[in-house]
């Protein structure tokens, strides 16, 4: 930061998602995003504070409308809302809308209600920002999602995909999250993309829903499948009198044991006796599963190498800005909730991250078990400032408590023994100012 010349300098967050219904209320970063505020109203720089779409989760809200969503949200977090007027006093606070905020952009409204907090909402698909000689372009980035793209820009009653989404699923969600044996639903809106939605599901039944006497019952049986259709194939092959070899070798072994021999005899007998019913109706189940497999993928809603990619649509929109756009150096959206920095044609895609809780997928080390989906927060700032080499993109760290110590439990962090995540924020990155010939031209 030592390295910054004169300049305004840009810090970015996004998708905070604050608001909807019942538990899906509850914002576990308030603390360290008042922290964040207050620090950058005592900022000596020539700051500005850019909230780049889905600053809150209107549609989240379907028990009220228009104009009622925001009056609820400053009467549920007040002192948000002041240290919102607090920070805007000494640093401008631009907002621009995202899709689950869309009512920003379809009601003039919210824009002098906003103004009352100092926060000035620019209903626009994007803006641009002078950094040095170059430009930053900003925008939320749903208009790249096909799920959630607005074909009408600000329009209040239209609604992608996306919307029927959150207000059936997601809300449903935070309405019934505190009915389980912990307040887990309301997560739903942290898993990305939305296709593990059902893994996730699964996942969550299993360690945390299901009877405990059940799930220990079976975790030995799916933790040893592979093993029992070995057992079960080579059980027939005696019973077929083709090779009898490996069975009564086994047999001689455990009788040695006594009784722990014998019991690991009786589980290994009822695992390949199971894998063997298993295996008998395997072949039609196949036929049936590959068929409803096409039909799902002809649809477009399995998860995919396509629907998974977050990035690809979005290089695609960074090399038109650019080429449009010669001066421009940096290309920042959100809606993702992945913070990345991907160098496209010598200048920088930033995504600005998410405050809400991220949720890591980990197959278990063997067996048939529901994968684990490891929670973490990144909170992060992404800051854009010009330098003497050109304009540099630094995220900043939130420091927030680790949430899987008390989410994961001990059965799930054995089974994924060495698969633990790690996540890291991207490292610093330079966009040098020498600008394309493109722009030179331009500029001539």
């Amino acid at each position: 930061m030592a390295e910054d010349v004169d300049g305004p300098v840009y810090y970015v967050i996004s998708d905070l998602h604050i608001g909807g219904d019942e538990q899906l209320g509850q914002v576990d970063f308030l603390d360290e995003l008042l922290e964040f505020l207050e620090r950058l109203e005592r900022t000596d720089e020539d700051a500005e504070l850019l909230i780049n779409g889905d600053a809150f989760g209107l549609w989240e809200f379907t028990e009220i409308d228009g104009l009622e969503k925001f009056d609820v949200l400053t009467e549920r977090y007040p002192e948000l809302f002041e240290q919102l007027r607090a920070t805007g006093e000494s640093v401008p606070i631009m907002l621009l809308p995202g899709n689950h905020d869309n009512d920003l952009a379809a009601y003039d409204e919210y824009v002098w209600r906003l103004a009352e907090y100092n926060v000035d909402l620019v209903q626009s698909e994007w803006i641009v920002r002078p950094v040095g000689d170059r430009m930053i372009w900003f925008e939320h980035g749903h208009q790249r999602d096909p799920n959630n793209r607005f074909e009408d820009f600000g329009n209040p009653y239209e609604t992608p995909l996306g919307y029927f989404y959150n207000t059936h699923v997601t809300s449903r969600a935070g309405q019934l999250s505190d009915r389980g044996r912990y307040n887990w639903l309301k997560d739903v809106q942290a898993v990305t993309p939305t296709e593990r939605v059902p893994h996730w599901l699964l996942s969550k039944y299993f360690y945390r829903e299901m009877n405990p006497m059940l799930r220990y019952a079976v975790i030995p049986f799916l933790l040893l499948f592979n093993i029992s259709v070995i057992l079960a194939v080579l059980a027939g092959l005696d019973v077929a009198g083709i090779w009898a070899m490996p069975v009564e070798t086994a047999d001689a072994v455990l009788a040695q044991l006594g009784l722990v021999g014998r019991a690991v005899h009786f589980v290994l007998v009822v695992n390949a006796a199971v894998a063997g019913v298993i295996l008998l109706g395997a072949v039609p189940v196949y036929f049936i599963l590959h068929d409803v497999g096409t039909t799902v993928d002809r649809f477009g809603i399995s998860e995919t190498d396509l629907t998974v990619d977050p990035d690809e649509p979005y290089e695609e929109a960074a090399r038109e800005v650019f080429a449009d756009r010669p001066e421009t150096a940096i290309f920042c959206y959100g809606h993702t909730h992945r913070p990345t920095v991907i160098e496209v044609e010598d200048r920088l895609l930033v995504n600005s991250g998410t405050w809400l809780k991220r949720l890591h997928r980990r197959d278990v080390i063997a067996g048939l078990l529901p994968p684990v989906f490891y929670p973490s927060y990144q909170l992060c700032v992404v800051r854009i400032s010009s330098v003497f080499d050109g304009v540099a993109v630094e995220y900043e760290q939130i420091e927030k408590a680790d949430p899987s110590a008390e989410e994961i439990t001990l059965t799930e962090r054995i089974l994924t023994l060495g698969r633990e995540p790690d996540p890291e924020l991207p490292e610093r990155s330079v966009v040098t100012d020498t600008l394309p010939e493109s722009a030179s031209d331009a500029e001539d």
